[in-house]
């Protein structure tokens, strides 16, 4: 995610997604780890956001430390004991620790629309994590992309402040696997009563499985297991967001 993609748009991210269900996507991560083998530790977190993941996850007792390129969303996280947070690009900062595991959640590996920082982000997780550690994120699916092309979408978010209609108009590069998602923002400020617009474009990148387990490999991973997120069901051409796990050899 990139500060220039998520800009106005950071200002009301929580409105935008306060129906997603993070606990149950913190739960279903939670598993993943432990079933891994990883019930507790140190965790980075790629792509932190406003820290939603990283607080319920460490309320599993894991010690979560989030990078964010967003200011925005870094002002807005919510930090405790077990969650911390900074601002920095996922490509190239330096921790200088090592983890036991690597998340990249909410398809982070997706906004990563060039083949120079897909590759810098798998180098950079390898880089944080311990031998044995866990690298795990969601993408969106080339097969479910082209089956269920995306198409325009419109919804209405409401709190006590603003009420928004989100409009999403898809623009689709087939020969590069690339979906430009076009944001169109009305938002109403509830006591003042006036109307302001703004736009914003989120290129997205779909991906097949050979290409991303011959980069895992390239980068010293072993493929554990890929799966649709949060069920866990088999990945197929109705699977939109696949889950992949690798461990660093």
């Amino acid at each position: 995610m990139s500060d220039s993609v998520f800009g106005i748009y950071s200002d009301y991210y929580d409105l935008f997604y306060k129906d997603k269900n993070y606990f149950e996507e913190s739960e279903y991560i939670k598993n993943l780890l432990s079933h891994n083998g990883i019930v507790n530790g140190d965790i980075l977190e790629f792509g932190s956001g406003t820290g939603k993941h990283g607080i319920l996850l460490s309320n599993y007792g894991y010690k979560v430390h989030g990078i964010e390129l967003s200011a925005k969303m870094i002002a807005k996280a919510q930090k405790n004991k077990g969650f911390s947070c900074q601002q920095g690009d996922i490509t190239s900062v330096n921790i200088q620790k090592d983890y036991d595991a690597v998340l990249a959640l909410f398809h982070v590996i997706s906004y990563q629309t060039t083949n120079k920082k897909l590759q810098m982000v798998f180098a950079n997780a390898a880089k944080h994590l311990k031998t044995g550690g866990l690298f795990i994120f969601d993408f969106w699916f080339s097969s479910a992309v082209n089956k269920h092309v995306p198409s325009v979408r419109i919804k209405r978010f409401l709190d006590d402040k603003v009420e928004i209609l989100r409009i999403a108009e898809p623009k689709i590069y087939n020969n590069e696997n690339i979906v430009d998602v076009k944001f169109t923002f009305f938002v109403r400020n509830l006591k003042k009563g006036h109307i302001e617009t703004f736009e914003e474009v989120h290129p997205m990148r779909h991906f097949s499985l050979p290409e991303l387990e011959i980069l895992a490999a390239k980068h010293g991973f072993n493929c554990l297991q890929t799966e649709e997120f949060l069920t866990s069901k088999k990945v197929s051409e109705n699977t939109w967001g696949v889950c992949m796990v690798l461990r660093k050899i």
